[in-house]
């Protein structure tokens, strides 16, 4: 059997990245100042390589361009950007991919049901800092120790049921109810899901506009519910805390009706897998999901580009007739 090569990949994500652009120019205009030198599009194709072969330091990947002249043409460069061209673009890559995965959630319903927005889940998952913990006392006085090393100043602590406490950044995802993504935000650890499904709620209401939206008890919230009633989407949370009034006893009535219990139930076991997935494609270790850079511009491209990925690959899956969310392929294809 035949499998996607990088070609394949690449030629997929140009293509749809001139598909983006052209909408971005349509509604923003051109850019102002001097057009990059080198494309975004590539760059976005240079760092999934990188990836994908663990090389996350921009001197490394620097280094590997210059041994790898071979690269070159793929990525339509005629010179290897500098070292520092290559941080600074990483560093500016995070709107740019949000608003790509957000277009490419809009455009894939198109090709397949299976990538249908009617249906959306929305859960956070904490990614552990790289480097030691800074502990909260020292944190809020701002007083680093002098051994410690190599510190992430810019992450902060949070707990959830499942990690514990976790010195690091939050990924919050928006999938469908297949586990496709179609809108990502990463913020520090210690920025509420609450917070965050307030400041997606534009893209989700007005722009997605999904029938419903199943989330966890950390987005329960009364007001919250009936203002996304009132604009005809759902939002379904277990609500164990919120049982009493009537207000409450009619949303209880309404999640437990057979439809709407079912996209409860099938929550965790679509949404939790995708985490996963991301954190596969990244490399991350162990339970809480070590992050293989510092500081939050790199963390939130890091965790854009794998949440990109995964995206990616689902994508080609369904053109090749390949299991949904097998990310070996891909991995393979870029290393």
């Amino acid at each position: 059997m035949d499998f996607p090569s990088m070609t394949h990949y690449v030629e997929t994500i140009c293509t749809l990245f001139d598909q983006f652009e052209q909408k971005r120019l349509k509604e923003t205009g051109p850019k102002r100042g001097h057009p990059y030198d080198f494309k975004e599009r590539k760059f976005i194709v240079f760092f999934m390589i990188m990836q994908f072969r663990r090389i996350y330091q921009f001197k490394t990947q620097w280094r590997w361009l210059k041994s790898h002249p071979e690269m070159l043409p793929l990525l339509e460069w005629e010179r290897v950007p500098h070292r520092k061209t290559i941080s600074t673009r990483y560093k500016q890559l995070y709107d740019t991919i949000r608003h790509f995965i957000l277009f490419i959630g809009q455009y894939a319903p198109e090709l397949d049901e299976v990538f249908d927005t009617a249906h959306l889940v929305e859960d956070e998952s904490l990614f552990k800092a790289q480097g030691p913990v800074w502990h909260q006392s020292d944190r809020k006085e701002n007083r680093i120790p002098d051994k410690l090393r190599h510190l992430d100043a810019d992450a902060t602590w949070s707990k959830s049921g499942y990690h514990g406490w976790v010195y690091g950044y939050g990924l919050h995802m928006t999938c469908n109810d297949a586990a496709f993504p179609v809108i990502i935000q990463v913020e520090t650890a210690a920025i509420s899901e609450s917070t965050v499904i307030d400041q997606k709620a534009n893209l989700i209401l007005d722009v997605l506009q999904p029938r419903t939206l199943a989330a966890d008890n950390g987005y329960t919230k009364a007001m919250r519910i009936r203002n996304w009633a009132k604009r005809r989407v759902a939002l379904l949370t277990p609500a164990t805390k919120w049982v009493k009034g009537r207000y409450a006893q009619a949303y209880h009535h309404f999640i437990n009706q057979s439809e709407n219990r079912h996209l409860l139930h099938k929550r965790k076991v679509t949404v939790e897998p995708l985490f996963d997935l991301i954190a596969k494609v990244l490399g991350t270790d162990g339970k809480q999901k070590q992050l293989p850079v510092q500081g939050l511009k790199n963390v939130r491209t890091c965790l854009a580009l794998g949440a990109l990925s995964v995206q990616i690959a689902m994508l080609i899956n369904n053109i090749w007739g390949l299991a949904p969310r097998t990310i070996s392929v891909m991995a393979s294809a870029f290393t």
